[in-house]
């Protein structure tokens, strides 16, 4: 965090900066300094970070307002996106500082949720949300849960480790989905993931082809299976080549609905919530956020 506020100071005299305090507390500053006027709000961070800021800039509806991404969190596979060096801050700075905007897409899920644990702020409440990168349930969901207790890992390393070991305990999410309005029948699933992006879980392409300009969510839809043949899917996984797998089904559409059993757990950016209701109905929204990149 010093090495980049200091980067920013050359390259941005004019800037200030906060720094959260707990989690959540960035959906009070990014308010805060939209309330001030600010017009364009740069983030230090990962996925999780850059989700909080960009749900209130995408909420309050100012479309003047510009998001900067600085890559230094666990995952960061929405600035993959945008081609981000995690491991060089001076290159991020100088992309920032010499950048274009671009209009990008985001994610809305219609179905109120509030955080799995609950946090400090106001906008840790029952809401609408926006994402950038990826909503999953499932064994993403079980990944998130562990890489949480961990202490050296981080990074591509932590999500790989812990995915390889929910291979053998996760027991499996029984959902039904759809693009319309009427889920079909439940059936036991190993996970889903609608993204914005391509990349997911530290590196994966779980997506392939997915753009955040196209207007649309992509699924990777994927059934459950036996831990040896979880396996072989998440190999396949790490280099794209799940896709046409019997288990896998992709699909990309503006709009789509889950119904489970009872109100889920799911990801947002790498964050747990918990929906109001049994269902998560989600949706794209072309262009909404401008991205500094």
């Amino acid at each position: 965090m010093a090495a980049f506020r200091e980067l920013l100071a050359e390259a941005v005299p004019h800037a200030s900066h906060v720094v959260s305090e707990y989690p959540g507390h960035e959906y009070e500053l990014a308010d805060r300094a939209l309330a001030d006027g600010a017009e364009l709000l740069v983030a230090v961070g990962g996925d999780g970070t850059w989700s909080h800021v960009a749900d209130r800039i995408v909420a309050s509806g100012r479309d003047e307002v510009v998001l900067g991404l600085l890559p230094s969190g666990t995952g960061n596979d929405f600035g993959r996106n945008l081609g981000l060096s995690y491991g060089d801050p001076a290159d991020a700075v100088g992309r920032l500082a010499g950048g274009t905007v671009r209009s990008v897409d985001v994610g809305r899920i219609l179905t109120p949720s509030r955080p799995a644990e609950q946090g400090k702020t106001e906008g840790d409440g029952l809401r609408v949300r926006h994402f950038l990168n990826v909503v999953g349930v499932g064994f993403d969901v079980a990944v998130v849960d562990a890489a949480a207790g961990a202490r050296i890992l981080k990074g591509e390393v932590l999500y790989k480790t812990t995915a390889l070991q929910q291979l053998f305990r996760f027991g499996g999410l029984p959902m039904a989905w759809s693009t319309g309005d009427e889920p079909g029948t439940p059936v036991s699933h190993l996970m889903v993931t609608i993204t914005n992006g391509t990349w997911f879980g530290g590196g994966f392409p779980i997506a392939p082809g997915a753009d955040i300009e196209d207007g649309e969510l992509h699924a990777c839809v994927i059934r459950d299976a036996s831990p040896l043949r979880r396996m072989s899917l998440f190999g396949k996984a790490g280099k794209g080549r799940h896709v046409g797998q019997p288990e896998v089904e992709m699909v990309h559409s503006p709009r789509f609905r889950l119904a489970f059993e009872r109100p889920p757990r799911f990801e947002i950016d790498g964050d747990l919530f918990v929906a109001e209701e049994s269902d998560l109905t989600l949706e794209a929204r072309a262009g909404a956020l401008r991205i500094l990149a």
